[in-house]
């Protein structure tokens, strides 16, 4: 028996072709439309890095030419010694005297570092990222005021080791697999290195973990103090023998008063995380307290670890410290910039990769619109009657 023909009415054929071209031309649109939107990112992208690239430029010539103002200013200082007394000299070595002292302790066998290799030490993996221990980041111009505040934070803090960022703290030391300490990378292969074993712990502060002082500062003060409410009685006024808060009394160099952490400087992070608003007054000779209740009376122990007095040179005149802080400030600028080129490199990058890709989704596409249109219209011319 022959099986009987199946015949397809002219107007289904038709209106079936018809649909599938209509999805033929929305599909093909709508391909252009990406392609068109991808190339606009690029172009976009494209522009971004000229106009980023042309900023770090500037800021790189800006860098350069205030550079050269510093180099020149240094070049015009006395030689060291020569401008400031003995005494201050001998006052910032002690300190590194008395943390050398502790030969086993992780500021000590860092002292020996800086001591052995001078300016290369902050190169060395481990260290690159550390900008000082306690004791040397801060100086104080009275011995008493500095015995006191020795004695608040104790040799523990005295001797803390701080990193600009938790990446720098991870280096100092490092384990093995199964999560022990490894003795022969950071501070202690150093030290191993050196014969002086690391004992114990030893505390590290982390500046980018530390929440910052965020209100103002004290009006055209070179320091850049802290502007924090004074005491006050129920009375309003003030109490009797109040000199200031600990953390202004903080010496900070000038090199460390902006832009070591992000935007903030060591007085704002550093000191103010130790001393937050501890006040200072002169009618309790010796004495302490470091919470409402808790009292430390009578004679203290002198600790041998201790804040070292300024020298006279400490800070340069303040054009150049103006200037210094414009170098920071624009170096600073210039880091963030560089962020914002890799990011806009790889946007760009991935830009570039959707449209090749979209290319080749729209090559297929076209190539299997080709091979499916004379199937389609040998079908149609098959089943339609003439």
């Amino acid at each position: 028996m022959e099986e009987e023909a199946t015949i397809i009415p002219s107007n289904e054929m038709q209106n079936g072709c018809s649909m599938q071209a209509q999805s033929v031309i929305y599909n093909s649109k709508k391909f252009q439309d990406d392609l068109h939107t991808a190339g606009i990112q690029i172009k976009q992208h494209e522009d971004n890095l000229k106009i980023l690239k042309s900023q770090r430029n500037k800021l790189e010539d800006s860098i350069l030419d205030l550079q050269v103002i510093l180099g020149n200013y240094h070049s015009a200082r006395p030689p060291s010694g020569e401008s400031e007394s003995h005494s201050s000299n001998q006052s910032e070595e002690e300190t590194v005297n008395q943390i050398l002292q502790h030969e086993t302790s992780a500021a000590g066998i860092l002292c020996q570092l800086t001591t052995r290799h001078g300016t290369h030490a902050p190169q060395l993996g481990f260290t690159k990222d550390v900008l000082g221990i306690v004791a040397t980041l801060g100086k104080v111009d009275d011995d008493n005021l500095s015995r006191l505040l020795s004695e608040y934070l104790g040799v523990e803090t005295m001797l803390g080791i701080v990193c600009r960022t938790y990446e720098g703290v991870k280096a100092l030391e490092t384990y093995d697999k199964e999560g022990h300490i490894n003795s022969d990378s950071g501070i202690r292969g150093f030290g191993t290195t050196i014969g002086r074993t690391l004992d114990g712990r030893f505390l590290v502060i982390c500046l980018e973990n530390l929440r910052p002082y965020c209100g103002e500062f004290v009006d055209d003060d070179p320091q850049r103090r802290l502007d924090l409410l004074q005491p006050k009685l129920p009375n309003g006024e003030c109490p009797p023998g109040f000199i200031g808060f600990a953390v202004n009394m903080i010496h900070v160099d000038y090199m460390n008063l902006l832009y070591v952490s992000d935007v903030y400087g060591l007085r704002e992070t550093l000191f103010y995380s130790l001393f937050s608003h501890l006040q200072v007054y002169k009618s309790r000779d010796g004495g302490i307290i470091k919470i409402n209740g808790f009292f430390s009376l009578g004679n203290g122990t002198d600790v041998d670890v201790r804040f070292p007095k300024p020298s006279m040179s400490a800070n340069p005149p303040d054009s150049n410290m103006e200037t210094e802080n414009q170098l920071k400030q624009k170096t600073w600028e210039k880091e963030k910039l560089t962020e914002d080129l890799k990011r806009e490199q790889m946007l760009l990058n991935s830009a570039r990769f959707n449209l090749e890709r979209k290319k080749e989704e729209f090559v297929k596409f076209l190539s299997q619109t080709s091979a499916n249109t004379p199937q389609m219209q040998g079908g149609q011319d098959r089943f339609n009657p003439r």
